[in-house]
């Protein structure tokens, strides 16, 4: 919501990977770095072999450990197109909206050779919430939530994510006031 006027989430579209009763895990979708994905590859010593991805940049996932990085993509599949557990990365999470998340290296060298998942987002840091912490930011009205979206997470240029997160809920930035309240 406009009101939230820390500079880490003013204006952020986080993608929430992880919400359970120990607390919540997120990678914020809006916020590009200094850093470009070939900046990165290089950075890690391998080289990018999707030319697809050479300008892309890396995203500020959030301010928690933003030395490491979270790729957020599509779940590995099989020929057949179903989904293949077997050849998934190390550390890969499956998060709600039939995504993966994976903290590993091996998913950056499987790109390096020119496979890897067709969609991918990297982020370097995470959002987090203590238990009960997320609720209650909810609560007050920190917040909306909206069902996600694929398309608005690989698809939607990043300055326009957070307007088109909007308006899934059929919402424009200039409806929202900067106070919370409950009516």
């Amino acid at each position: 919501m406009p009101g939230l006027m820390d500079e880490s989430f003013a204006r952020s579209v986080v993608y929430m990977c992880e919400h359970s009763e120990r607390g919540a895990l997120g990678l914020i979708i809006n916020k590009p770095s200094q850093m470009s994905m070939q900046d990165l590859f290089e950075k890690v010593e391998l080289q990018l072999g999707r030319a697809d991805l050479i300008e892309i940049p890396v995203l500020q996932g959030g301010p928690v450990h933003t030395e490491r990085g979270f790729v957020l993509h599509d779940p590995m599949t099989s020929s057949s197109g179903e989904s293949d557990a077997e050849h998934a990365y190390a550390s890969t999470l499956a998060v709600p909206g039939g995504l993966e998340m994976t903290t590993s290296k091996d998913v950056l060298e499987a790109l390096s050779t020119g496979a890897g998942p067709k969609r991918v987002l990297i982020t370097l840091g995470y959002a987090a919430w203590a238990q009960g912490q997320l609720e209650s930011e909810l609560a007050e009205n920190s917040w909306l939530t909206v069902q996600a979206d694929a398309q608005v997470i690989f698809e939607t240029p990043i300055e326009l994510r957070y307007d088109s997160a909007l308006a899934l809920l059929g919402l424009q930035a200039w409806m929202l006031s900067p106070q919370a309240g409950h009516a």
